[in-house]
């Protein structure tokens, strides 16, 4: 069977976390709910339903589904603003290259969603040809496993064959509930102690160490 490769996208492949930190919290705070930009960090990769309704219990604030979602939209508007143009983090698009070069089997899974991922996936020049799934296309977001089943569905390997590749725990723990092993990247800020814990089959710095590392994968 061929083993495929599952990406997250913000803070694997693009240099996007801080911007998504900041932007969290000015459309927070303008709902009157200010909170420490660390705090915001330790839940990036949720999903965006989750994270809100967790950081208004953490405040002691209940929010309807309708504030919910507007503070959602706020934090989409603001993100563009921040970051315009996206980055890709180091190595990543000699990574994503060498596997369609080579038909290596692989994805993005995203908690994010169309069109606010749109400006990422063209500076990683990921086309058409990718599959990719986003928050749009899955009842539940990170740390429940739907992204990377069906990522995994619509790329027709098995489960047992894929390999997540993220760098937050929300990551490493909806693959293990996917029965995925993962591979966690530094580049998102999270430490590999952290990583390891919520389960990383290996922790390697970015996608550039990682793309000099397939081989341990079974990839070479």
């Amino acid at each position: 069977m061929a083993r495929a490769l599952i990406f997250d996208l913000d803070g694997t492949l693009v240099d996007t976390v801080y911007a998504h930190v900041f932007a969290w919290q000015r459309a927070l705070a303008e709902e009157g709910m200010p909170i420490d930009g660390w705090r915001i960090h330790r839940r990036i990769g949720m999903s965006g339903g989750l994270f809100t309704r967790a950081v208004a219990r953490e405040v002691g604030r209940e929010l309807s589904d309708e504030e919910t979602e507007a503070i959602q939209k706020r934090h989409a508007a603001i993100f563009s603003e921040l970051l315009p143009d996206r980055r890709p983090l180091p190595g990543a698009c000699e990574l994503l290259a060498e596997l369609r070069e080579r038909g290596i089997v692989h994805g993005i899974a995203t908690s994010g969603r169309r069109p606010e991922i749109n400006r990422s996936l063209e500076a990683l020049g990921v086309g058409d040809g990718t599959v990719v799934v986003d928050r749009g296309d899955v009842a539940r977001a990170k740390p429940e496993p739907d992204l990377f089943l069906a990522c995994q569905a619509a790329l027709g390997v098995e489960a047992d064959d894929c390999y997540v590749v993220g760098d937050a725990v929300w990551d490493l723990l909806a693959a293990r509930r996917a029965r995925m092993l993962s591979v966690g990247l530094l580049s998102g800020g999270y430490g590999a102690d952290e990583l390891l814990a919520a389960g990383a089959f290996r922790v390697y710095e970015d996608a550039a160490e990682l793309h000099r590392s397939l081989d341990e994968l079974g990839f070479g």
